[in-house]
């Protein structure tokens, strides 16, 4: 049973004192904000720096220097396989079977990746299905996918319009979309969680009404990969993409990732190819016909950037311990602390656009100010010269994101007092 929550520090700090994942917030560093630790809402954009990855990210150095390029072979991990070291934790966190991930390239890039090869419009089938309102790294790829192919967006990008307040969308809505086109649709590309107003989606029933009418399925991930449990392999999707920068804590512009369906891994898909791609037990025979690797490590381009794997890898290693259930039922309690906080403390200047029913979110609450814009504006800047980290999304969403790992119930609190102060203020 939850607990009663209380608007009071002492509740707060009791609740943290007991939580089993507390020690876990001293391996990140938090930004500091005049001599004490800001207060870090942000995970959602970019995640906090693990303390241990300068220690690994030097250690790759050191054997760099000390090795050369035998580094490929010796060492503790040696660089030609190290992708390999972060799949299984990978695909842990997103359910699905160690062949069927692989941590590659970025985001968009393989977005784009993903569509050369399960993208494949005919003539009676040339639209793909977003929703209404895609992030731009979405929207731009499809659009510029569906070009290249010669075909007209305005004829062949279909974007699904919200059904209920706030921009959110039922999966009834999706359904209705699929029924009037799904003749038409090749692609149904959605997002695990919207990004401005936080909804979850329902993987597995999306996939299942579009593979119902033969569309190919995929997701973005970008914002619930590491915050949701995820069942990708029970989902049945063809395949994923996401990034490492937001809940994964790997940093600034850190390797995606990629999720192909085992019923694809050998299949003769149309690709990108690229030598690291290739077959590992020929690739350095260097011939010329290309010999995909089984599963998702066929989709790779280039050798993996090793000192870029090396914040992920140590990332992940923190959620093996952690455990996504644990941690996903300490995110259900702050994130419900935070709703509750807001409409029973501040509902006369604030209102909650993500959705109130916990399965249909993750940690992220997005949030309107009551008044509009400007004050939307005027709150947010309060809060950063406060030291209370959240992002901003136009036109009017202020995003607030208490990650497990490294938040606190007195972060809510806090969050919720800074509000009182400003609305106090007169503002």
């Amino acid at each position: 049973m939850s607990p009663r929550f209380e608007a009071n520090l002492d509740w707060a700090c009791a609740q943290d004192a007991a939580d089993p994942l507390r020690a876990f917030r001293d391996e990140f560093l938090i930004p500091p904000h005049e001599g004490r630790d800001s207060v870090y809402f942000c995970g959602n954009s970019l995640g906090l720096q693990p303390r241990a990855v300068r220690e690994a990210v030097n250690a790759e150095l050191d054997y760099w220097g000390e090795l050369g390029v035998e580094g490929h072979f010796k060492g503790r991990l040696p660089w030609m396989d190290y992708h390999e070291f972060v799949r299984d934790d990978l695909a842990a966190i997103v359910g699905a079977l160690p062949s069927e991930v692989v941590a590659m390239n970025t985001l968009g890039v393989n977005l784009h990746l993903m569509m050369v090869s399960f993208y494949r419009p005919t003539k009676e089938r040339p639209a793909i299905l977003i929703e209404a309102g895609a992030f731009p790294t979405d929207r731009y790829a499809v659009e510029s996918q569906i070009r290249f192919h010669g075909l007209d967006p305005a004829t062949a990008l279909i974007e699904l319009e919200a059904d209920e307040p706030n921009g959110l969308i039922s999966t009834a809505a999706i359904e209705r979309a699929l029924t009037e086109h799904g003749a038409r649709i090749a692609l149904v590309m959605l997002p695990g969680v919207q990004y401005r107003n936080g909804q979850a989606f329902d993987l597995k029933a999306i996939t299942e009404l579009a593979h119902r009418h033969g569309c190919v399925v995929g997701f973005d991930l970008a914002h619930a990969v590491g915050n949701l449990p995820l069942q990708l392999h029970d989902s049945d999707a063809d395949f994923a993409i996401w990034c490492s920068y937001k809940y994964l804590n790997s940093g600034p512009g850190a390797v995606g990732g990629a999720f192909v369906h085992e019923r694809h891994a050998k299949a003769v898909l149309p690709r990108f190819a690229g030598w690291w791609g290739h077959d590992k037990t020929t690739r350095f025979q260097m011939g010329p016909e290309f010999v995909p690797t089984p599963g998702a490590d066929g989709w790779q381009l280039s050798n993996p950037p090793i000192l870029a794997l090396v914040p992920l890898r140590v990332s992940l290693e923190i959620f093996r311990r952690a455990g996504m259930p644990r941690l996903r039922a300490k995110s259900l309690q702050l994130t419900g602390y935070l709703e509750w906080l807001v409409q029973t403390q501040l509902a006369d200047v604030l209102e909650v656009v993500t959705p109130s029913q916990p399965g249909r979110r993750g940690a992220q609450l997005s949030i309107r100010v009551i008044g509009g814009r400007e004050r939307g504006r005027a709150l947010f800047e309060y809060l950063m010269e406060h030291g209370i980290i959240g992002d901003w999304r136009e036109p009017d969403v202020i995003r607030i994101s208490p990650a497990p790992l490294y938040n606190r119930f007195a972060d809510c609190l806090a969050f919720a007092e800074a509000v009182r102060d400003w609305a106090g203020e007169g503002q």
